[in-house]
């Protein structure tokens, strides 16, 4: 379905397991702050809200989204972490640079969370204009960060099933 049509982050038809017995990193961009500040507070917020410990959650800032790669890097080898989320927002402009961002980003993610062996959590818009962001950070399509939240608890409880 169309993402025009609905909100993107409803989970009424899933079931979240808790976030207690885990240990997360937040790592969001300042650059394009007006929406990362939306997406950093909705993942926070949906952590607690599946039952997360605030010393259990454990957040720092990056210039931007390409930075996010080396803050997941060294929050995973600093720390006993279950699951990274990496929120950001790049959006387009005249030039190819929004081009070369994104898919650095995309790729580096994934790639510490191999490094790793950890869930990364890919929370990055890569939107047209400033209104599909804000769309999609609280707004008419819900909210990146808490779709992030509820896929690192998620993937983390999983993780913790295998074992």
């Amino acid at each position: 379905m169309a993402s025009h049509l609905k909100n993107l982050s409803d989970f009424s038809h899933t079931t979240v397991p808790s976030a207690k017995p885990f240990r997360f990193g937040i790592v969001v961009a300042a650059w394009n702050a007006e929406v990362t500040g939306k997406l950093y507070q909705g993942a926070y917020d949906s952590l607690l809200k599946y039952g997360a410990e605030e010393e259990n959650i454990i957040s720092v800032e990056v210039a931007g989204s390409y930075e996010l790669i080396a803050g997941a890097d060294i929050l995973l080898s600093k720390q006993q972490l279950d699951a990274v989320i990496c929120l950001g927002c790049v959006i387009q402009g005249e030039t190819r640079h929004f081009d070369f961002i994104c898919n650095a980003v995309a790729n580096g993610i994934a790639e510490v969370g191999i490094k790793h062996t950890k869930p990364v959590i890919f929370g990055v818009l890569t939107t047209d204009n400033q209104e599909q962001a804000l769309d999609r950070a609280g707004g008419k399509h819900g909210n990146k960060g808490d779709e992030a939240a509820i896929t690192a608890i998620k993937i983390a409880d999983m993780a913790k099933s295998l074992k």
